[in-house]
């Protein structure tokens, strides 16, 4: 659902860190041998009801209960067979046939026809099969497709830990971020599942220790590249790249499902790479998309499976999963099938979060983007806007970081794990990528999500969670686009937390002393290493602040922060002047709350602190 903007691949992958991985700027670097030209793995979205070429070979039927197809699987093969003939279309195209090929965990067949049909004798055979009496309904067996587009670039810095704090501003920045550091401490994601059904998982030394053994759903040879429509353990990612244009539209392999693992739990504080936000979750991965996409009645079996459901032929889930994330869609209103299919993971007690889409349009027209009983997420930017390609409206619950691709790197894109082949993985090595797309998005959410029910003294129903989330939400700091709803605001992974376990500590911002402008605060004294946090309000219109101290004795700093509170390493402005005589300015480019911390650099006493907007 993103539309493919490059299809050129320069790949200068400039020297490799010491133990084998890349991470990429866009940007010509000291050191880097060349300018690296982006890549993109477009994201294209079919008609609705129909495979990426246009043409359709599967089809979803729901037999009414107690009627002979329901009740034999010869009987529905029968079914589907007279459907055939009245159809017309044997006539006219000679050995078409058509079987069935198995009944889904929501209780509906999977039929195939033998040869694929156009948009014409598709619509033909879907309300011919629809017209007999034993038919609840029926429905295209469609693709989807994951959504997100992936960009690459020349390696910039030594992967640890640390980096996180410089290309990881979806984490922490205070107008773009989600606001996980103040989450983490406290909750990290111990104990939950969080099932990620996505293209797969490769390997990867920088998140293989969370992953739990997956399961691989697609039933279709050509798409899987197994060999075999047969379902199989583990979630290999065996690349989703294609070079048939008959097929689908040309692409390299996007290891996306590596990425959007890696944001709900990417390993952490272990001295490389970039961070997870639920890095002491596990993930189970669930291999739901491969070549040219993946089909409705894999992923709806996939729900069930994740959620601790039965699927016939799939040994039971030992690790049922809290959460679900989607990060993949399709053009077309939610189907029933995957409507069944999210309804039972949700009784199942499992929170079902998936992406609002790519197409710069109301997500009510994609799906699961439309369906019921679902966190729908849309994208924003560093800037806290909407995202250029993401979808919106009212199906939209909220927005999360998702890059704008506008804003250079490493701002402009979301990090995490990834591999740096075109192709297949094992021509390629472990990276770090940027990506863009509400399927960057949609991980935030999910991984918020285990954060909760982490600390949950019971388990949150999905309804609570939901609430919970738009709730806490913040506000967007800059203007939406005229009609283009994104949900109730920013996630906020601090403030959600907080309403299980409240903020404690000198850096709550709840414990912040009001500041008004232009009304100095007085005699203010504290030792050495010191802390006192103040915020003021500023309203809409205003342009500039300023923060000041003057008079006294000793020495002070300022530590400003927009949105929540400023701590070493997350600061919009610092003074540090020598003495007493501070002043700390900010372009103020969106209305609400800022923060200024005041720290003894030395002890001090008699300091006045004035706030000005203007």
């Amino acid at each position: 659902m993103f539309p493919t903007t490059n299809r050129s691949h320069v790949r200068a992958l400039a020297a490799a860190v010491s133990f084998g991985l890349l991470i990429a700027s866009t940007a010509s670097t000291a050191g880097a041998a060349t300018a690296i030209a982006p890549r993109v793995a477009g994201v294209q979205a079919a008609p609705s009801g129909t495979s990426p070429n246009g043409r359709q070979t599967r089809f979803i039927v729901r037999y009414r209960s107690g009627s002979a197809p329901m009740l034999s699987a010869s009987s529905a093969l029968s079914s589907a067979r007279n459907a055939l003939v009245r159809s017309g279309l044997t006539a006219s195209r000679p050995g078409l046939s058509v079987r069935r090929v198995r009944r889904l965990a929501t209780g509906a067949d999977v039929i195939a026809v033998s040869k694929p049909l156009d948009a014409v004798a598709t619509a033909t055979l879907l309300r011919t099969l629809r017209a007999d009496p034993a038919v609840a309904y029926v429905e295209a067996d469609r693709r989807l497709y994951h959504t997100g587009s992936q960009h690459r670039y020349g390696p910039d810095l030594a992967p640890n830990d640390p980096v996180y704090g410089a290309y990881q501003w979806h984490y922490s920045h205070s107008v773009g971020g989600m606001y996980a550091p103040g989450a983490w401490d406290t909750a990290t994601g111990t104990g939950v599942v969080v099932a990620v059904l996505d293209t797969g998982v490769v390997a990867h030394p920088d998140l293989d220790a969370n992953l739990l053994p997956g399961y691989d759903f697609i039933s279709d040879a050509f798409v899987s590249r197994r060999g075999s429509d047969a379902r199989a353990a583990g979630a290999h990612d065996y690349g989703d790249w294609n070079d048939d244009p008959d097929a689908c539209p040309v692409s390299d392999s996007s290891f996306h499902g590596t990425h959007t693992a890696g944001t709900v739990a990417e390993v952490t504080n272990n001295g490389i790479g970039l961070a997870g936000v639920a890095h002491n979750a596990k993930v189970l991965p669930v291999r739901v998309l491969g070549r040219c996409g993946g089909y409705t009645s894999d992923i709806a079996d996939a729900i069930v499976w994740a959620s601790g459901g039965t699927v016939a032929g799939v040994p039971a889930n030992a690790n049922p999963a809290e959460v679900i994330n989607m990060s993949l869609g399709g053009e077309g209103a939610c189907d029933a099938t995957m409507q069944a299919a999210i309804d039972t993971a949700v009784a199942n007690g499992t929170t079902v979060v998936v992406s609002g889409g790519n197409s710069n349009a109301d997500a009510a027209g994609f799906s699961p983007a439309s369906c019921n009983n679902v966190i729908t997420v849309g994208a924003t930017g560093i800037k806290g806007g909407k995202a250029f390609y993401s979808n919106y409206g009212t199906r939209i619950d909220l927005s999360a970081p998702g890059g704008n691709g506008q804003e250079g790197v490493p701002y402009g894109y979301v990090w995490q794990t990834g591999n740096d082949s075109l192709t297949s993985p094992e021509l390629g090595s472990p990276v770090y990528v940027g990506m863009i797309g509400t399927s960057m998005a949609a991980p935030h959410v999910s991984a918020t999500v285990a954060l909760l029910q982490s600390v949950a003294k019971t388990p949150l129903a999905p309804a609570q969670v939901e609430t919970t989330l738009k709730a806490t939400a913040r506000p967007f700091p800059v203007a939406l686009p005229s009609g283009q709803p994104m949900g109730s605001g920013i996630l906020n992974a601090k403030a959600a937390l907080a309403t299980l376990v409240p903020c404690q500590g000198a850096d709550c911002e709840g414990n912040a002393r009001a500041l008004a402008n232009r009304v100095p605060v007085k005699g203010l004294s504290g030792a050495a290493g010191s802390e006192r946090l103040f915020a003021i309000t500023v309203p809409l219109g205003a342009t500039g602040l300023s923060f000041l101290t003057y008079g006294g004795t000793g020495d002070v700093t300022l530590l400003v922060r927009y949105g929540q509170t400023p701590i070493a390493g997350a600061v919009d402005v610092t003074s540090m002047r020598p003495g007493n005589n501070e002043t700390a300015r900010i372009a103020v480019t969106r209305a609400g709350t800022y923060y200024v911390k005041v720290v003894g650099t030395k002890a001090y006493t008699g300091v006045t602190l004035e706030a000005r907007h203007y």
